[in-house]
């Protein structure tokens, strides 16, 4: 998907005298060449340690989650730039080090949050930031996904909150400015049995207190028949705005005579946010040549991971747990 949008916004970046050159490389060779053969990429063989000492401005991340440390550093020891797909690490006492060496090397990385990228957020922000919602009294972020992944995906994913709705921790604190310092969540495991028995659950809701008393919800699911949904409903003392009600939202109303939404829903995260993703490679192509700050720190997404860590925890406990603050 990443490489055929940055295929896709060359053109872009051509009108600005800016010339894109993909490489690629993967422990799945023929898969990796053939996407190379469909962008017009070169294929690098040789792991990240080949693709590095071919020569590269900027290294694009998009492996698994174990992974992301020993690449990222690998990046930043090679003095280049580097986007990774998020989470920086598999935990918060992971990332700890890796954020360490960043800074102590100067590396510049953006972790991938697209969502910061997308336009209906985008325009929340702005109305909220402009006073035109007043202050918030509530915030209700929905991400539903229309069937789960593999389970053996599952097994090594760290948990519904830390795969899933680690997107809308983010997007919270990012949109309202505000840390999430308390979460109390719960769980349900209707589906797949296969699910519960690798310590995951399939429906989880989570209540979380900002450092200001405003108080969310955060609900995802793995089941949502009715397609691909992510929402987030902003509820404000002058006004309310929700994100994601358009004609392809995965939901119908029950009113008599109304007939909207009536698109056809989106079934994957990669059709819902496909302009966001590209946006935000634009952003880190422009953050490689200097034209901006950095949209999404590793500090950031440590910050939401610090979030779904605590309501992982919450959801084995049963009990409110508090959100471990950066010393």
């Amino acid at each position: 998907m990443h490489a055929r949008n940055i295929a896709a916004i060359t053109g872009q970046f051509a009108a600005r005298n800016v010339q894109l050159r993909l490489k690629l490389t993967d422990v799945a060779e023929e898969h990796a060449r053939t996407v190379a053969e469909e962008t017009g990429a070169e294929f690098v063989s040789g792991g990240a340690e080949g693709l590095l000492a071919s020569g590269v401005d900027a290294l694009l991340i998009a492996t698994g989650t174990q992974t992301h440390p020993g690449l990222i550093l690998a990046g930043v020891d090679a003095g280049v730039p580097v986007f990774c797909e998020k989470p920086v690490a598999a935990s918060v006492d992971e990332s700890r080090p890796v954020l360490e060496a960043i800074a102590a090397k100067g590396g510049v990385v953006q972790i991938g949050h697209q969502r910061r990228f997308d336009a209906g957020y985008l325009e929340a922000k702005r109305r909220f930031q402009a006073g035109d919602l007043g202050w918030i009294h509530s915030l209700r972020a929905i991400t539903g996904d229309m069937f789960p992944p593999s389970v053996e995906f599952l097994a090594t994913s760290g948990g519904l909150f830390r795969d899933c709705s680690v997107h809308d921790f983010d997007i919270l604190r990012w949109l309202t400015g505000r840390e999430i310092v308390e979460v109390y969540a719960r769980g349900s495991n209707n589906g797949d049995p296969a699910i519960g028995a690798v310590g995951d659950v399939d429906t989880a809701l989570a209540v979380v207190t900002f450092d200001d008393g405003t108080v969310g919800t955060v609900s995802a699911t793995r089941y949502n028949g009715a397609g691909h949904d992510v929402r987030l409903e902003i509820q404000g003392s002058k006004s309310s705005v929700m994100v994601g009600l358009d004609a392809k939202a995965a939901l119908r109303s029950a009113e008599p005579g109304v007939a909207f939404p009536d698109g056809e829903s989106h079934r994957t995260f990669a059709e819902r946010f496909d302009a966001a993703y590209r946006a935000e490679l634009a952003a880190f192509i422009e953050l490689v040549l200097g034209e901006r700050e950095n949209p999404c720190t590793p500090e950031d997404a440590v910050a939401a991971s610090r979030v779904a860590d605590a309501a992982q925890e919450s959801l084995a406990t049963g009990v409110p747990v508090k959100v471990v603050q950066p010393a």
